[in-house]
């Protein structure tokens, strides 16, 4: 098994509360940006760098997730359905993913490291490296680079480090005068969780299936202490949805063509066409 074929466990499972006006009747990862739910578009990042291995960790609505995966190919290529014999014939498929999709249901309110545990002692297998992301953070961090970082320095854990822009105008000052205002200036001072992470299986020792085992805390809080967490800093774009403010700005970026975090695995058209839905 190569080193791509590692599983990317993708966390489905979050009630999603401060983002009610789109989650009260599906997932946060199915909401949808142009005509793909976001956990498309983080899926096709990682697929762009080789990784096509998914394991998808859900709880809340999982029926949603799972009706989509399952017609994944109805949904996303022409078809013609003929109702007197109830059958279906697809005409193309467009939409070139060469993914391996797990679809597993971890719990209803199981909360994020027990979600990966779970899954992970029934799908890791015999993989030496997993990657363990959110279904709502977009970036154009090479992911490639990132598991190269990850192997060379031979640590447990790599988390992708990015500075995010700040909500609020700065004011810069001498004395009480203001020389310059900066809007939404990018944090540089600070380094936060950009949510993309690669860890050895022996991270699986720091996670537990109890429901209240929470990845942030005790699991990555306890690496960090023994040393066994690296940051792949990444300066370039990182967005996070976690309000309807949030998804209608990436909805903006992506309908305009300029989304960062786009990627080319659908042929121009089909592209084009998602931007217009």
């Amino acid at each position: 098994m190569g080193e791509r074929d590692a599983p990317v466990f993708i966390l489905c499972g979050g009630l999603g509360t401060r983002f009610k006006e789109q989650t009260e009747f599906r997932p946060k990862p199915m909401v949808p940006l142009g005509r793909f739910p976001i956990i498309w578009h983080i899926m096709n990042s990682y697929s762009y760098f080789g990784f096509n291995r998914f394991v998808l960790c859900m709880g809340y609505r999982s029926e949603v997730i799972r009706e989509y995966f399952l017609r994944f190919y109805e949904m996303n290529s022409d078809i013609t359905v003929h109702l007197a014999s109830n059958s279906v014939v697809v005409h193309s498929v467009d939409h070139r993913c060469p993914w391996e999709v797990t679809l597993a249901y971890t719990g209803e309110t199981a909360m994020t490291g027990a979600r990966v545990a779970r899954a992970a002692a029934r799908y890791l297998g015999e993989s030496e490296h997993f990657a363990v992301t959110y279904g709502d953070g977009l970036t154009d961090a090479d992911l490639a680079a990132e598991f190269a970082f990850h192997n060379r320095h031979g640590n447990i854990g790599t988390v992708l480090g990015v500075n995010p822009p700040s909500r609020f105008g700065e004011f810069q000052m001498e004395g009480d005068r203001l020389v310059a205002f900066l809007e939404k200036p990018e944090i540089r001072s600070a380094w936060i969780n950009g949510g993309y992470f690669f860890f050895r299986r022996e991270f699986l020792s720091y996670l537990s299936p109890a429901e209240d085992c929470v990845l942030e805390q005790v699991p990555l809080s306890s690496l960090a202490r023994d040393g066994g967490l690296e940051v792949f800093r990444h300066d370039g774009y990182w967005a996070c949805m976690d309000t309807q403010r949030d998804h209608d700005e990436l909805t903006r970026i992506w309908e305009n063509g300029s989304a960062p975090w786009a990627r080319p695995a659908l042929p121009n058209t089909e592209i084009e066409r998602s931007r217009r839905s």
